[in-house]
């Protein structure tokens, strides 16, 4: 029988691989820093580990994997969250001979992740970015409205989820802001602000280790939280094929191995999706992906072990799925136009959910559980915070 270990038991996205990989016979270890983390409550997960914290500390979550892999036999270890990513990335050479880590080269997760290399790269590609400062020592703030006019957003170079971003509407608010925002991300970049009217897509894909596109998805939001901008809380699959070849040409000119999405805003003001991250890992709303028919984390895991994948970009259009708890619900007390939302936050029959499942309940119980341990831990709300 096939083992996978399968990190960081938090989020949404972990709990559709175990649900995915769990559903199809493959025994799945899931691990955690926290006994309640809601995928650790999934019927699909044969075994259930508490490990110590990736981002607290490093080296004894190295030392747990060592063990952990020196006693069962894994065919594949699936690192979920950036943190553990990078380090595993890292360290790939000494865990290799052991288990099979399906993540692209360290080197380029580091390019893909820096907001400033990434924008300027896919200009030479002729994608089409925001128009951007890119901060140094040397930038002049009072001259930033000669080159971009407000208003404007401000963002970690390294990518954090919503935090640390800053949005400023009139050039004396914009030297404070930055200050804020440079103290912990130091030389963000200066964007301009895409009118919020403008539609949000995601592109997935999966390729192989000889840069092939083995899967491909296409989903836009419909709601979000925080609301000016952070993770999708209700979302759809649809068909667009200018986003999907943009984001296949992003992934295609970086070498990409493995799975990723590339996030895109529509400009209505000259109706072209401008770039706004990539994430270089399985993302928040991949459930959608697997409801709509691209199972991503059984493709994974095929190709991880061997088979050479048939390539598919067909899936249903028009599915939905949401992240009620807490995302939109919190979306539905901020939004000031919350009994006028398009479609209807009551509106939920044929929705799919990202943790909600009569199939398989009990990550909801670990989702409020999580929710409550909020109350006393500050450091992982803040971190929750950036997803």
């Amino acid at each position: 029988m096939s083992r996978v270990f399968v990190t960081d038991g938090h989020w949404r996205k972990t709990l559709a691989v175990v649900r995915s990989l769990g559903s199809k016979g493959i025994a799945v270890t899931v691990g955690e820093s926290a006994h309640s983390a809601p995928a650790l409550f999934s019927r699909y997960a044969r075994r259930r580990v508490v490990y110590p914290s990736v981002r607290r500390h490093p080296e004894a979550f190295l030392a747990f994997l060592r063990r952990e892999l020196d006693e069962i036999d894994y065919d594949l270890v699936i690192p979920m969250e950036e943190e553990t990513l990078l380090l595993l990335a890292k360290h790939r050479e000494e865990f290799a001979p052991v288990a099979r880590l399906p993540l692209p080269p360290y080197e380029q997760l580091l390019k893909a992740r820096d907001k400033g290399w990434l924008l300027q790269h896919a200009a030479r590609q002729g994608i089409p970015i925001p128009r951007t400062v890119y901060c140094t020592e040397k930038t002049d703030l009072s001259s930033i409205q000669d080159t971009i006019p407000p208003p404007w957003v401000i963002k970690p170079r390294i990518s954090s989820g919503s935090f640390g971003i800053a949005y400023v509407d009139r050039p004396k608010n914009l030297p404070d802001a930055y200050r804020k925002v440079h103290r912990h991300f130091p030389f963000p970049v200066i964007q301009e602000r895409i009118p919020a009217e403008g539609a949000a897509f995601g592109c997935s894909a999966l390729f192989d280790r000889k840069g092939r596109v083995k899967a491909c998805f296409v989903h836009r939001r419909l709601r979000e939280y925080p609301i000016t901008g952070g993770p999708s809380t209700l979302r759809e699959s649809v068909r667009h094929p200018q986003i999907e070849e943009l984001g296949i040409r992003l992934l295609a000119s970086l070498a990409w191995q493995g799975v990723a999405m590339v996030e895109f805003k529509m400009d209505p003001r000259d109706n072209q999706p401008k770039l706004m991250e990539l994430n270089p890992r399985f993302w928040g709303s991949l459930a959608l992906a697997v409801h709509a028919g691209v199972d991503f984390p059984y493709l994974l895991y095929r190709m991880a072990m061997g088979e050479d994948l048939t390539p598919t970009r067909d899936y249903a259009i028009g599915v939905r799925c949401r992240w009620l708890l807490p995302g939109d619900i919190l979306h539905f007390f901020t939004n000031p136009r919350r009994f006028h939302l398009e479609p209807s936050f009551f509106r939920c029959r044929g929705t799919h959910d990202d943790i909600l499942s009569w199939r398989d309940p009990l990550p909801a119980l670990g989702t409020f559980l999580t929710l409550f341990s909020l109350l006393w831990d500050k450091d992982l709300r803040r971190f929750l915070k950036r997803r």
